[in-house]
């Protein structure tokens, strides 16, 4: 193993020129601005002190850019990680407590441990296992959860806290009368002001503007109502050191909630860096990108900042805005803390209603609309698995959800993979020809021999698929009373003991009727695995064949003459 594995920036840092080096620094900058108002909303999603969004953006950016794999990915806090943060730790502490700061960086921490565990053990393929129709379902549901939380804060009618979905409704609903029409305008400017920038200013700071007319505007209607609370001031400084408790008893109640945080944060970052990575033609090592996340988590935790992952906003603007290298991510970390000391005390005039209408924004923008109509107009199962986890996330624990989400896509694999095509298989062309091909008979109507029935797997057979394949087998012997069948093995990846079993199986099945299992051109990885574990042996191995031409001559000295006699097929030279 060369340095760069354990040290990753070393590969990158060789591309800086003076050049890169501008363009990361301007990329850097916009970033920042972005994250400004982001990372105080998120800290609010999270039931934490707004500086500890911003904490985040500060500390975890510079870790994972230094130790991820993609050029362009930003991380810091985000929606969806924030909601299942106050989600967990809402049930064993106030939020915004010191208690509850305290839980969120030990969840950090172990979210941290177990990304970085999983990629030191190179699992960086299993986020492959997980649809994203997943993801869509959970963030769709995660935003209407959000809206509702703020809704609170716009209308000025009472919610408990910790009510759940449609508890805080009802008690919206029936608080109806007692809405207070100036924070309903407060956040109605901010979020049309915003969008407003967005649409006709694209590259302007739209959220911060947004923030800023709310803030105007709660200064105008302080006179007409003493209800308008502000977010407060934010300490101007960087972020401070802190300890996770990493006591027994913290562990043993935040190890499964840590578990979901890790997981969402990982599925979240691969996906976004894959995205990023098909504009810019980079290659992503999911491996080293989870111990990027991991060590981000890890090292956070120490400086006062929560779970974080990687951002489809920022790391899609860093990369428009032509960002380089991850120093980009470092510079808008850098200017973020240059910000903070500068601005913070503004803070103290932003009202809790602006905010509101920000995080309102937010959460429609983690609706993925088109996916959705996507999924709804081609796929019935994955449609299916849509709306099971996106309702999870509505009336169930999110944690759950999540680990919903994540079962039915590995039983939506499963289900795809258990049950492979297996076409007929017949030659096509002059019976004298050497360069005829096996073709699939739902293709072209071709004449079979009555004797052989050639068919082709063409999944890895496997202790999931095995029964599959065991019923077609059958279905030949039973239906078609074809005794000897021949396996064009090509498409097959692997074979394991449960498979290999069930083979040897039904060749002492179509043995007993006077016929046999034989294969034609297994890979060479796949043959040295059933060599090993003796099912070559136990079938025979002048069962296996290299070439077409060779499996026809072997099989045909099998066949039963008198039958070869009457045939009209002649399919094989040997007719």
């Amino acid at each position: 193993m060369n340095l760069t594995s354990f040290l990753p920036f070393l590969a990158w840092f060789k591309l800086t020129t003076k050049e890169t080096v501008k363009d990361d620094i301007l990329a850097g900058l916009t970033g920042a601005v972005i994250v400004l108002p982001q990372g105080v909303a998120f800290a609010t999603i999270a039931g934490l002190p707004p500086q500890y969004g911003l904490y985040t953006a500060m500390v975890t950016p510079i870790i994972a850019a230094l130790f991820g794999s993609s050029l362009h990915l930003v991380s810091g806090p985000t929606t969806a990680i924030s909601i299942v943060v106050f989600s967990a730790i809402s049930n064993y502490a106030e939020p915004g407590t010191p208690e509850f700061v305290n839980l969120a960086l030990t969840l950090t921490f172990l979210a941290g441990v177990y990304q970085f565990s999983f990629g030191l053990a190179r699992l960086g393929s299993l986020v492959n296992f997980v649809s994203h129709t997943v993801v869509i379902g959970f963030t769709a549901g995660a935003a209407i959860l959000i809206a509702s939380s703020q809704m609170k804060h716009i209308t000025g009618v009472f919610v408990p806290k910790g009510e759940s979905f449609l508890h805080t409704w009802m008690d919206l609903f029936q608080g109806i009368g007692d809405i207070n029409i100036y924070l309903v305008i407060i956040a109605l400017m901010t979020l049309l002001t915003a969008l407003a920038f967005k649409k006709f200013m694209p590259k302007s700071p739209n959220l911060l503007i947004g923030m800023i007319v709310g803030s105007v505007a709660a200064l105008y209607f302080k006179q007409f109502t003493p209800d308008i609370k502000l977010v407060g001031e934010i300490p101007a400084h960087l972020p401070p050191m802190s300890m996770p408790d990493i006591s027994f008893e913290s562990i043993r109640i935040l190890a499964p909630q840590a578990f979901a945080v890790a997981l969402l944060g990982l599925i979240e970052a691969v996906s976004i860096s894959r995205a990023v990575a098909t504009k810019s033609n980079q290659r992503i090592d999911p491996n080293q990108e989870f111990i990027g996340q991991g060590m981000s988590n890890m090292f956070g935790s120490f400086f006062s900042s929560y779970a974080g992952s990687g951002s489809f906003t920022r790391s899609g603007i860093n990369y428009e805005a032509g960002a380089k290298t991850p120093l980009s991510a470092i510079f808008a970390a850098l200017f973020l803390m240059v910000i903070v000391l500068l601005i913070a005390p503004l803070t103290a005039y932003l009202p809790i209603a602006a905010m509101g209408g920000i995080i309102l924004l937010v959460a429609y923008n983690l609706i993925d609309f088109h996916h959705i109509r996507q999924t709804f107009s081609f796929s019935k199962s994955e449609s299916a698995i849509l709306l099971t986890t996106f309702f999870a996330t509505l009336f169930l624990e999110l944690e759950f959800a999540i680990y919903l989400g994540v079962i039915l896509s590995l039983i939506l694999f499963l289900a795809k993979t258990s049950t492979p095509h297996i076409p007929t298989l017949s030659l096509d062309g002059d019976p004298k020809s050497e360069k005829r091909k096996l073709l699939n008979i739902a293709k072209k109507p071709l004449k079979q021999c009555p004797q052989l029935k050639i068919i082709r797997i063409d999944m890895s057979i496997y202790f999931g698929s095995i029964n599959h394949i065991q019923k077609r087998l059958a279905a030949i012997v039973d239906n078609e009373r074809i005794h000897h069948i021949l396996i064009e093995a090509s498409g097959i990846n692997f074979i394991d003991l449960a498979g290999a079993e069930a083979l040897v199986s039904e060749n002492n099945r179509l043995k007993s009727l006077g016929g046999g299992l034989y294969f034609v051109g297994l890979k060479s990885s796949v043959y040295e695995f059933v060599a090993k574990s003796c099912f070559v042996r136990q079938i025979g191995n002048d069962h296996f064949f290299d070439t077409k031409t060779q499996a026809f001559h072997g099989i045909y000295a099998h066949l039963d003459k008198e039958v070869c006699k009457t045939c009209q097929a002649l399919v094989f030279r040997e007719c």
